[in-house]
């Protein structure tokens, strides 16, 4: 078996970006890493730049201030395409609606469902919950309607509705014409 040539190369990997949002998402300031890695404020901008590479002894210590091992540092990012086309069909239940999931089904921080309802679709008639903490819905085209126990809200394109997941409801699509919603669970729904 042949191998493959693999050309050298001394470009540096960029690492800095991934630093940042760590530090970032800790809600550590730059200062606030200086102090604890005795390393300078202007280096660590330099090397949340990537205009600088940091030491192997800088990398290790900048590593374990932030609590994260230096290998998540080099792994390639998990990116998941999901064609419109070629997403999944799932129903969570009422009449004359085409759900589709947008996100992996692997995907557990949150759930896109698009749905498709068509005229005077509607939800269950009993009033429903859903196992995630919120909801959002979002009206891409067409008019809904989406009732609670003791509030209805008439929506339009445009229009966007965050709830609490567990909040009893159902929908429904008062109007003549289709109507596109985008359905945003977080986390993603339980699959009991």
């Amino acid at each position: 078996m042949k191998a493959l040539p693999v050309e050298p190369t001394n470009a540096p990997v960029a690492i800095g970006s991934r630093i940042r949002a760590e530090r970032q998402s800790q809600r550590m300031t730059i200062e606030q890493v200086a102090e604890s890695t005795g390393l300078t404020k202007g280096f660590l901008s330099r090397v949340e730049r990537d205009l600088t590479s940091p030491s192997v002894a800088s990398l290790v210590t900048l590593c374990q201030v932030l609590s994260i091992s230096i290998g998540d540092l080099f792994l390639a990012p998990e990116i998941h395409l999901t064609k419109l086309r070629e997403a999944p069909r799932i129903s969570l239940g009422g009449e004359g609606i085409n759900e589709r999931l947008l996100t992996a089904r692997s995907e557990r921080r949150l759930q896109m469902i698009r749905a498709v309802i068509e005229p005077h679709g509607r939800g269950e008639d009993e009033l429903y919950s859903v196992d995630c903490e919120v909801e959002t819905l979002h009206v891409i085209e067409g008019r809904f309607e989406l009732i609670f126990s003791n509030e209805r809200y008439e929506l339009e394109a445009g229009d966007t509705v965050t709830f609490p997941g567990r909040e009893p409801h159902t929908w429904f699509n008062p109007s003549g014409d289709r109507a596109v919603i985008l359905w945003t669970l977080v986390p993603a729904a339980s699959q009991g």
